[in-house]
């Protein structure tokens, strides 16, 4: 299966965010050459958990404090750990990968 089935933009985000699905997740992080495990799923899926409530993805600060309770980091580690699993940062990865639309502007403070 190839990401033809999603609508994207010419750098793979997607257009409409109630379109995703793990397989967008999957294929969409194969062309990024990360292989997902149990903790690159727990930050996609509280991304989608936060854009399912609010319309809007969620700020960088709070995936990592979602990082922080998760897995009893403190916020320096839950930062670094976030460029472990996505090493191109969070708007250029883990927002295309977690299906979100590009942000206009963004905060990774």
């Amino acid at each position: 299966m190839s990401l033809q089935k999603y609508e994207t933009d010419n750098d793979g985000y997607l257009i409409n965010p109630m379109d995703w699905d793990e397989k967008f997740s999957e294929l969409t992080a194969e062309k990024e050459n990360i292989k997902l495990g149990e903790h690159h799923w727990m930050v996609i899926h509280y991304i989608q958990q936060c854009f399912e409530r609010d319309q809007i993805a969620v700020d960088f600060r709070f995936v990592v404090k979602h990082l922080m309770e998760q897995l009893g980091m403190n916020k320096k580690d839950a930062r670094n750990y976030m460029f472990k699993l996505f090493p191109y940062g969070y708007v250029p990865q883990v927002c295309k990968i977690a299906g979100m639309k590009r942000p206009r502007a963004w905060s990774v403070g």
